[in-house]
């Protein structure tokens, strides 16, 4: 699994620098670790908006979606924000997400219709066992990507990323939650999980889907 790291120079130009490298992961492998990858306004608005919040925004996280959502505690134990755009922070994330899906569906031809994001708190001991980015009998989510907010995060902090699939090695590749970090790939083709975290861990996740509307259903759902 490719780990990139782009040049201050890359990065200063635009974001296109960024989105190209992106969808050519996505086409060549379906997933890759980019290091220092966030614009630096946009990381820092998100640290911030961290800082910023209570805990009382973040409720305890949960498995699937509407009434088949339920508090598994023996899956997940992480607490989670959904971002609504309401914060300078959310808005600008969402519009560069959302200049990030117009790319991958130029590039890709990926058909992407919507976005979903959430902060995530991982708290000390905190994890999310081994799963899919998709919903019982649902094939929506296309794309998923994770940026970390973890400034001089070690190793023995543990809260590691654990990607599994096809090209990626036997046990999984580790991805350290550093500050700066985005990782992006195929929802479906990806089985991954998150080992318990041994101080405070932030993230933001985020999934870009196809739309899955049919007679009588409208997707994405309110």
């Amino acid at each position: 699994m490719p780990i990139y790291e782009l040049s201050p120079a890359a990065r200063s130009r635009t974001d296109d620098a960024l989105f190209a490298a992106i969808a050519d992961a996505l086409r060549s492998d379906g997933v890759a670790v980019f290091k220092q990858a966030l614009p630096a306004v946009l990381q820092a608005l998100l640290c911030e908006q961290f800082q910023a919040m209570r805990d009382a925004r973040f409720h305890p996280a949960g498995i699937g979606r509407q009434r088949n959502h339920t508090r598994a505690v023996a899956v997940r134990s992480d607490s989670i924000a959904w971002i609504d755009g309401e914060s300078v922070a959310g808005r600008a994330w969402l519009e560069w997400c959302a200049a990030l899906q117009s790319y991958l569906n130029r590039s890709l031809l990926l058909g992407l219709f919507s976005f979903e994001s959430h902060f995530a708190h991982y708290a000390p001991g905190d994890f999310y066992r081994r799963h899919v980015d998709a919903f019982n009998g649902e094939a929506n989510r296309v794309v998923s990507l994770v940026a970390y907010f973890n400034p001089q995060w070690e190793p023995a902090d543990g809260g590691e990323l654990v990607l599994y699939g096809e090209g990626v090695e036997e046990g999984g590749r580790r991805v350290l939650p550093e500050l700066g970090t985005l990782v992006v790939f195929l929802s479906e083709e990806f089985p991954h999980e998150v080992l318990p975290a041994r101080r405070d861990r932030l993230s933001v996740a985020g999934w870009f889907r196809v739309n899955g509307s049919a007679a009588g259903r409208v997707d994405p759902p309110d």
